[in-house]
């Protein structure tokens, strides 16, 4: 398949997951990179048209409401860090959504504490992923093969450390979203 040149993304669509307080960089580089890549993107959270503070002070607001999604209307869900996914892990909505992105092999990609949203939903064991150190052993007393690295796919997830591993992320989320191989590092 032929993608309009810097355009891997056109046609697709695409979810940034924010929480309150979430951390601000890995909110809105996602968010501009997968729009920059012709994705179509919104953001959603526990509640549609809610203005959220992250970390840092950016101000963003949410689009949608988790729980008015399916899988059908997505093509690639991002999660955003930061203290947001403590909340997000505790709706029914996030985590409806989450499996059944799961559910129908959909790109999901975590990075941080949002590691904590695919815990609760329940889809991490047998996997590996990565994630910031603190929450580690959550994952791994999930059922998940936890490894230290800048980024680690294994088949539909996606996931990252922390904000300097961002690019690494987002160019392994994009391979991932248009079926080529994984980026070789």
């Amino acid at each position: 398949m032929t993608h309009h040149e810097g355009e891997p993304l056109a046609g697709k669509r695409a979810a940034v997951m924010i929480g309150p307080l979430f951390e601000d960089m890995e909110a809105a580089y996602p968010y501009y990179r997968l729009i920059e890549a012709g994705a179509t993107v919104e953001l959603i959270g526990i509640e549609g048209g809610r203005s959220l503070k992250g970390k840092q002070g950016v101000e963003l607001t949410t689009d949608q409401a988790a729980a008015d999604l399916v899988a059908a209307d997505l093509d690639i869900l991002v999660i955003a860090g930061g203290f947001g996914p403590d909340k997000l892990r505790t709706d029914d909505g996030v985590k409806d959504l989450v499996r059944d992105m799961h559910e129908a092999e959909k790109p999901i990609a975590f990075i941080c504490h949002a590691g904590w949203v695919p815990v609760s939903a329940g889809i991490v064991e047998g996997r590996r992923v990565t994630s910031v150190p603190a929450i580690a052993d959550d994952l791994r007393n999930a059922g998940a093969e936890w490894e230290d690295a800048e980024v680690v796919v294994d088949g539909n997830l996606i996931s990252s450390r922390r904000p300097p591993d961002l690019p690494a992320f987002m160019r392994a989320l994009i391979a991932v979203a248009v079926g080529e191989p994984e980026p070789v590092a």
